[in-house]
């Protein structure tokens, strides 16, 4: 994943609940992150680092992800007070659990749900 503003998006990853594993930043200019990994506490991670152009991904605000949540409802309102916007309220799924989607900050869709597929 590539971000604009690596700060506050390492701001809003800690909000929903990531955890930082590694943080590489440019040396000459630390407001740049070459290379993250950050953990969710369910299983997997996340790897991003700063829009720029050597970087491997360059696209901003184009990614999506899924989230299994013991609680997804406290992180679906975590992610909304750190700056998040609602793409589908939260609510109980016909195929199971409940879930719903906020767009973070730079225009990602982060779904958060208790479902988790077999």
């Amino acid at each position: 994943m590539s971000v604009r503003d690596a700060d506050a998006m390492i701001a809003w990853f800690s909000a929903v609940g990531f955890v930082e594993h590694a943080t590489y930043r440019d040396q000459a200019d630390p407001s740049v992150v070459v290379h993250a990994e950050w953990l969710w506490p369910g299983g997997g991670g996340l790897m991003f680092g700063s829009q720029r152009p050597d970087a491997a991904v360059d696209n901003v605000g184009g990614s999506a992800a899924y989230l299994v949540a013991d609680d997804p409802d406290a992180v679906f309102e975590a992610a909304l007070a750190a700056g998040g916007t609602v793409q589908r309220a939260m609510e109980d799924q016909d195929y199971g659990g409940r879930g719903g989607s906020v767009a973070d900050p730079e225009g990602n869709h982060w779904s958060f749900g208790s479902y988790q597929p077999s």
